[in-house]
């Protein structure tokens, strides 16, 4: 099994009318990508942000979980925020992986490199270079990050009838892990 990582991605995104800004971060994400992290076995979980006030923040959340009173009261989320790390861009992340494929997501279908959950399973069973699964917050990745991607997961399809398709990233990244490393 290659070694899997996955970022959280605050900027560049998108906001509902497509303009590119920078999301802001969330606690509940925080915990909540850690903990699916480390329970389906991704080897780090990265924090993209590139304003240092929101990296600190991040930091503060992690030290209290991983060094403070968190981690004391609830055990159980001192592993897996432990694994989380904060960094200021992509860039930073994909250089800690050494060279890895970057595999984009998205609530549509983007570019022509699709990749099913079935073949991505496959690839992952395969030897190969570490691989960087991208999430993006807001209302998803930046154009420009999408077209830096060696593949696009296929999205998370809704059932219903309309259509509706509007997870949160923290949801999304737990149905992905499970249908990517699950049994």
């Amino acid at each position: 099994m290659r070694r899997i990582a996955c970022a959280l991605v605050h900027h560049p995104v998108l906001d509902r009318e497509a303009n590119i800004v920078t999301a802001a971060i969330t606690n509940i994400d925080l915990h909540d990508i850690s903990r699916s992290s480390l329970t389906f076995g991704l080897s780090d979980f990265f924090v993209v942000h590139p304003v240092l006030a929101q990296r600190k923040l991040a930091e503060r959340i992690r030290e209290h979980w991983v060094e403070g009173s968190g981690g004391r009261r609830i055990p159980d989320r001192k592993p897996a925020l432990a694994a989380m790390r904060v960094v200021e861009s992509l860039g930073d992340a994909l250089s800690a992986l050494g060279e890895p494929e970057l595999w984009t997501t998205s609530a549509r279908p983007v570019g022509q490199r699709l990749l099913t959950i079935q073949d991505a399973r496959a690839r992952l069973r395969q030897d190969g270079p570490p691989v960087l699964l991208c999430f993006g917050t807001g209302w998803g990745l930046a154009p420009e990050i999408h077209e830096m991607a060696t593949a696009h997961l296929e999205p998370i399809a809704s059932p219903r009838s309309d259509g509706y398709n509007h997870l949160s990233v923290r949801a999304a990244a737990a149905i992905l892990f499970d249908r990517l490393l699950g049994v």
